[in-house]
């Protein structure tokens, strides 16, 4: 919670820029040795610190060259590598904004254990240890012992430190609140990861098939530090992702993209250990328990100050930044711990363009540029360059109503003036406020042509457009079920999470749900929308707000996976992450309802088995699936 006073109560071009860090491998950046900032007003020097285990972490250190004043440390731990490498070889971006970069900062980046240039052995979302022994490291340890070197060895800084990151590099930031140095005093971990098994590469138990191309980024062994790639990401020969994933279905025929040493192909063996840990643990046990960073997110120390940052259309890290916050909030109410949410996708508030647009959709101008100077330079300022006491001017949430499309602040996440609402879905496809009679609804869900998630004909390595994407495409195919209020008569903004509460039954023994918020746009919607595929108009434009999965398996448990008793009525909740979303007077609510989602997320076989991973052709069955007329959404509106 913010302070308040006592009267007041990678694709195969992996692009990674210090300022974007996404879940990309960096290439190496252009040297403009003669024009870059960088270069001009930085001195760079790269060092190996020792951790406690003796493990040497490559850093690179950029100092500004007016030695006349002292400055804060900003500090960002990467897998995706320090490059470029070389005292004589600058980026052409440092620091988490270009104003903080001319501002001034001693800017330091370091390669976490076993990634790139650091000694040591890599660990997927390395686990925190509890309880540790003199000599034992995680990732807390790591940042703790990096931190104790630099206000040490590093000439000019004031002894106040500041960590930040986007996605990975992101958890890294969370994590170095964790049992903190005591010189750490602002930490922004930006779409960070918190948890495996709903963020990235599973929601809510089904894998992001989407991602499997990014596997071996983080699963292909290196025991030796090197400036150079030593993974290779697979070549689908095709740019017709949809096509290519379905004839690699079931899941164990993409088995042979995994083999990555000449004794692994030669064997058949898989080699890759993030893609064995994936199929060989399909449930939520200790494996994926053990990387949550959540738990370990209490008794974070109120000298440390934390602003979590996100894109309400982050296909990747969606979660893990709502969640982060709101467990800090939890458990340590007098901590100054913030949140602020915008309308973009993944890192894109830290890009530079005028015009923010996500996909399809148009949002302003220079949102991301507002971002950049008027929050974020201004919480690290306060807490690294000026007293600190808690007073920053910033609120406790920062937030964009992505459907008025303005900035709102609140003093608490969510607000405390909203209502709970709910919406029942009809037999005749209407959203009513009130329970109608009890019917069924049924449809086929055929395995050989799942429902796409996108109407693109193209290859992504992270998908992202999909998430502001018009819906219209789904909406008329007999496999997905569309509930509609009518027009509105006056503004509904939904704010914080929401709550799908499904009736279902199916002739078979497994299946998936997926639930999509959709804003319906009048017919005389004006075209403002110079992102705007050529085929689509904003007429009509069904706006995808919120959209998620539930493998119906773990419906009662993600450590315990259950079968459906065939053809029994069934429920099945689920949580949709937050929104901040005005339905404006004359658009519609659309709820989408669907049971394949393809290849976003892996093909169901709805049949049960005891691991879809290692599940063969002959599982895979079309089934009828019924939703009945008592299923819900429930939410929350501000109240006005």
């Amino acid at each position: 919670m913010r302070y308040k006073k006592i009267s007041i109560s990678i694709v195969f071009l992996y692009v990674f820029v210090a300022v974007i860090s996404c879940k990309s491998l960096p290439k190496t950046e252009k040297i403009k040795s003669t024009t870059n900032y960088v270069a001009n007003h930085y001195t760079k020097q790269e060092v190996r610190i020792t951790m406690r285990d003796g493990v040497k972490l490559f850093t690179s250190i950029y100092s500004p060259k007016d030695t006349s004043k002292k400055y804060p440390i900003l500090l960002q731990r990467t897998p995706y590598s320090c490059r470029p490498y070389g005292e004589d070889k600058f980026r052409t971006k440092i620091a988490p904004n270009k104003f903080m970069m001319h501002e001034g900062y001693i800017v330091v980046y370091q390669d976490v254990r076993g990634r790139w240039m650091s000694e040591g052995v890599y660990d997927n979302m390395r686990a925190i240890v509890t309880n540790k022994k003199p000599n034992q490291s995680d990732e807390s340890t790591d940042t703790y012992d990096t931190i104790d070197w630099l206000v040490k060895n590093v000439p000019n800084n004031n002894g106040k430190v500041g960590t930040w990151g986007i996605s990975y590099p992101g958890h890294y930031a969370t994590v170095s609140t964790i049992d903190a140095h005591p010189a750490l005093k602002a930490a922004s971990p930006q779409a960070c990861i918190a948890d495996f098994f709903f963020d990235d590469f599973h929601h809510n138990g089904a894998f992001l098939l989407s991602y499997f191309r990014a596997i071996s980024l983080f699963g292909t062994f290196k025991n030796q530090p090197t400036d150079t790639a030593w993974y290779q990401f697979p070549d689908m020969k095709t740019q017709d992702q949809y096509d290519f994933l379905l004839k690699h279905t079931p899941l164990k025929k993409l088995n042979s993209f995994f083999e990555h040493s000449k004794t692994a192909k030669e064997t058949n063996t898989i080699d890759d250990y993030f893609w064995k840990e994936i199929i060989n643990h399909p449930n939520y046990d200790s494996v994926w328990q053990s990387k949550n960073i959540i738990p370990h997110l209490k008794n974070i120390n109120p000298t440390v100050t934390t602003m979590f940052v996100g894109g309400f259309f982050d296909a990747e890290d969606l979660y893990g930044p709502l969640a982060s916050y709101k467990k800090i909030e939890k458990n340590n109410p007098n901590n100054y711990n913030t949140l602020v949410f915008g309308p973009w996708d993944h890192g894109g508030w830290a890009r530079d363009k005028a015009r923010n647009a996500v996909g399809n959709y148009y949002f302003g101008d220079s949102i991301s540029l507002f971002f950049q100077k008027e929050i974020e330079t201004k919480f690290f300022h306060h807490f690294l360059k000026e007293n600190g006491d808690k007073n920053s001017g910033l609120p406790e949430a920062y937030v964009f109503d992505t459907g008025n499309k303005q900035w709102k602040k609140y003093d608490s996440w969510p607000p405390k003036n909203v209502v709970k609402r709910t919406m029942f879905l009809s037999d005749n496809q209407k959203l009513t406020n009130t329970k109608q009679t009890l019917k069924e609804i049924k449809f086929i869900s055929d395995v050989k042509h799942p429902v796409p998630y996108s109407e693109d004909i193209k290859t992504v390595f992270t998908p992202r457009k999909y998430m502001t994407d018009d819906q219209r495409f789904a909406s008329r195919r007999p496999d997905v079920l569309t509930f509609e209020t009518p027009i509105l008569t006056e503004d509904v903004t939904m704010i914080g999470d929401l709550t799908a509460k499904l009736q279902v039954a199916t002739t078979g023994t497994d299946t998936d749900w997926i639930v999509k918020i959709i804003d319906v746009h009048p017919n005389n919607e004006p075209e403002n929308n110079k992102e705007m595929q050529s085929h689509l108009k904003m007429s009509n434009y069904h706006l995808l707000v919120r959209s998620e999965v539930m493998r119906g398996r773990f419906r009662n448990s993600f450590e315990f996976p259950e079968a459906f008793v065939p053809n029994k009525k069934t429920p099945v909740n689920f949580t949709l992450q937050d929104v901040f979303h005005t339905f404006k007077k004359g658009h519609k609510i659309q709820v989408q309802i669907q049971s394949t989602w393809f290849p976003l997320i892996d093909l169901n076989p709805q049949t049960f088995v005891e691991n879809i991973y290692k599940a063969n052709e002959s599982d895979f069955k079309s089934q009828t699936h019924t939703i009945f007329t008592d299923s819900s959404i429930e939410f929350k509106v501000l109240k006005y």
